[in-house]
């Protein structure tokens, strides 16, 4: 006869235990909001000072000693976040933005904004990105230096032809072009199963770059077709999209004829493994290099959703190393006999 008062309790305590939690994260959020508007405001009226008064640079490292001596407990009053602080100021001039927008990220990301990022367009992407999904600072700073502001929808596709308006929308900003995959530490010259193989390996970094929704089916994807095997390099299911993703590797430049056979792969899975409530499924070729206008003449009366993205195994050079390296053309005119294309039959 006890056991509904237990359960009664139970439905109880498990209620208060998430309105607990709830009101304690809008208690953070609310914390870090008055926080970075604070720090906004401090910014702001040392600009001001500096300007109508003719302040040095020196006032920050005595404002800095006096607001320590007072807010002993209070970790954010060194000269250097103050310094931040001002710099946060001049960055973000509008107040009302500050309220909406800035301040729903911790204050260790506006920093890293304020560091890494100069265009005021290119900050309120990423502003609104990271709160969109959840990235921490480590992550934040991880898409900055990869230029992901660049490289989102930037891939060659035929979706406006082939999708609704808001789900071509939402799939051509899905893609990116150049695809980095430098955290497999393969060389260029890697076949297409090796990076394949290592993708999977390494599948929470690879997620990670295809971006929010992308969720993992398999490699190597058996289909039979009239008694016919075939196999799908990688399959994914994009949860927001709601639809399955075809992805086929080519260590090699994009041909027109790669199109066709993905084409093919997308009825395939549309016609097997497609749920009714599914949309159709989008094929995205990643290839190690592509010319723009072959790409869009092989996708353009195509009927299936698809993309044309590169990939990279190697991390960008830096502009300051650039200067010291040999050319393309110095490179082929010493290693003529190892130039190779890429091998024109399939697997």
């Amino acid at each position: 006869m006890t056991t509904p008062i237990i359960t009664s309790y139970d439905h109880f305590l498990h209620d208060l235990k998430t309105r607990i939690r709830a009101a304690r994260t809008r208690a953070a959020l609310a914390a870090n909001r008055e926080l970075v508007l604070l720090y906004w405001q401090i910014g702001r009226d040392i600009l001001e000072r500096q300007e109508r008064e003719g302040w040095g640079a020196k006032v920050i490292e005595r404002l800095a000693r006096d607001l320590r001596s007072e807010f002993p407990d209070m970790k954010g009053f060194s000269p250097r976040n103050m310094l931040f602080m001002r710099a946060f100021a001049e960055a973000f001039s509008d107040e009302a933005k500050v309220k909406r927008l800035v301040s729903q990220l911790p204050w260790g990301h506006v920093v890293r904004l304020i560091q890494k990022v100069k265009s005021p367009e290119e900050r309120e992407w990423y502003i609104r990105k990271a709160f969109e999904h959840g990235w921490s600072r480590d992550i934040l700073v991880m898409q900055i230096e990869s230029r992901l502001f660049v490289r989102q929808g930037k891939a060659v596709s035929n979706f406006a032809a082939t999708l609704p308006p808001l789900q071509s929308d939402l799939a051509e900003q899905t893609l990116k072009d150049p695809y980095l995959f430098d955290f497999l530490g393969l060389g260029n010259e890697a076949q297409e199963r090796e990076v394949e193989r290592e993708l999977v390996k390494h599948i929470t970094s690879f997620l990670l770059e295809l971006g929010a929704g992308f969720s993992f089916v398999g490699k190597q994807v058996h289909l039979e077709v009239e008694g016919e095997d075939f196999f799908i390099d990688l399959l994914f299911y994009h949860l927001k999209l709601r639809c399955y993703v075809v992805i086929e590797l080519k260590a090699c430049a994009f041909k027109p004829e790669y199109a066709g056979k993905l084409n093919f792969y997308l009825s395939a899975v549309d016609a097997t493994m497609r749920h009714e409530s599914d949309n159709p499924s989008i094929g995205l070729i990643l290839c190690k290099d592509r010319k723009g206008l072959i790409a869009e003449y092989a996708l353009k009366d195509i009927s299936k959703p698809m993309g044309v993205s590169e990939y990279q195994l190697v991390a960008a050079i830096p502009e300051n190393l650039k200067g010291s390296l040999p050319t393309i053309e110095e490179l082929e005119a010493e290693f003529s006999d190892n130039v190779k294309e890429c091998n024109s039959t399939e697997e």
